[in-house]
């Protein structure tokens, strides 16, 4: 059974686990990013985003608060400044865990990166182009020439497929089924009866 194993003590007394966690926050915050264990990243996570939630309300006993736990003026002013700018439309999750494929060697530790989100510039390129396409290719069912949407999406289909394989033969274009008109029919009435008619 678990019972009251909340935190992972990491092999360590509190003070050295309270001391390492501190120099791991302090480390990203200066450098945004660090290569650590699993183990190491899940507790810091825990350790780290409490401050930067404080960091986003910029009072003196929020920085007594962070200084309490992180002890190093220069992290404060970082924090506080470029940090807390960028975290402060966030409501959470600050930070993210990619895990590395290698182990480590002395131990087989599994590696991962703990990173800040906002600060990774080649993902956040990648997601704002992709917002950015999805906006633009977006078209609607409705409104203007239904013969002229039909052929612009025909084409579309025909130039996005992909030759599944060499034996295979082209793909043709299938056009939609023509809408026909409805005709209510009354009470006891088929259909067979109304089209008789």
């Amino acid at each position: 059974m678990r019972h009251g194993k909340k935190i992972n003590h990491l092999g360590r007394t509190t003070s050295h686990r309270n001391a390492m966690l501190s120099n791991m926050a302090s480390s990203l915050i200066l450098h945004k990013r660090i290569t650590t264990t699993v183990a190491k990243a899940k507790a810091l996570r825990k350790f780290v985003e409490p401050l930067l939630t404080k960091s986003k309300n910029d009072t003196t006993h929020s920085r007594r608060l962070v200084f309490s736990e992180i002890g190093n003026k220069e992290v404060l002013k970082e924090l506080f400044g470029t940090v807390a700018a960028k975290v402060a439309g966030r409501p959470g999750g600050y930070t993210r865990i990619i895990k590395l494929s290698q182990n480590r060697l002395g131990d087989n530790a599994e590696l991962c990166i703990i990173e800040l989100v906002d600060f990774n510039e080649t993902l956040l390129e990648a997601k704002n182009a992709g917002e950015a396409k999805a906006t633009t290719t977006r078209r609607s069912r409705r409104g203007g020439s239904k013969k002229a949407a039909d052929a612009e999406t025909s084409a579309e289909v025909v130039a996005e497929a992909k030759p599944a394989k060499k034996a295979k033969a082209a793909t043709t274009e299938v056009a939609a089924p023509e809408d026909t008109a409805t005709e209510t029919l009354k009470d006891g009435e088929t259909r067979e009866e109304k089209a008789a008619e």
